[in-house]
């Protein structure tokens, strides 16, 4: 009863146009440059490579840029330089693995990373239990003119579904 006479005379508020504040534009996007972008790393990371310049020893890859010495690469094994970046393909297909890789070493250009790490995991889930992406990442690093050396990452990093991998400084 209080509520009523407090309110007796009141009115309901008209409904009237409301103001609908325009979302901002976003900002343009240059869709086709990415898309040359894309397709140009995509066909500078083609699978034809000759193994000749990587060092293999048993199931441990490692590469080294020819006109680099030995001590890059054993600096490298050894951990001289921090892991800046990290990249996990685990579970990944090729292809997927393979714009991943493209996107984190064009990221890796950009910010200026020198050390990183690539995990592209031992293969225990593939079939016939081997590492599928393991020679291609390697593959595929050693088409890169930024790769300098890589190596298999230690035990404590990763072990033989690791990769260290140093790049060019730019």
């Amino acid at each position: 009863m209080l509520f009523r006479t407090a309110v007796g005379d009141a009115r309901p508020l008209r409904h009237g146009p409301r103001f609908l504040h325009p979302l901002p534009k976003p900002k343009p996007i240059p869709l086709q440059s990415l898309r040359d972008q894309r397709e140009v790393l995509l066909d500078s990371l083609s699978d034809h490579v000759y193994w000749a310049d990587s060092l293999e020893s048993g199931e441990e890859l490692a590469f080294l840029r020819p006109g680099l010495q030995n001590q890059v690469l054993r600096k490298l094994r050894r951990g001289h330089w921090v892991t800046q970046g990290e990249l996990d393909l685990h579970g990944l297909t090729v292809a997927e693995a393979k714009l991943e890789l493209v996107r984190f070493l064009q990221n890796c250009q950009k910010n200026g990373l020198r050390c990183i790490r690539i995990i592209h995991g031992k293969g225990l889930r593939s079939k016939n239990r081997e590492p599928v992406l393991k020679h291609k990442v390697a593959h595929w690093l050693m088409q890169r003119d930024e790769t300098l050396a890589f190596c298999q990452a230690r035990a404590a990093d990763g072990g033989g579904g690791a990769m260290l991998v140093l790049l060019k400084a730019y």
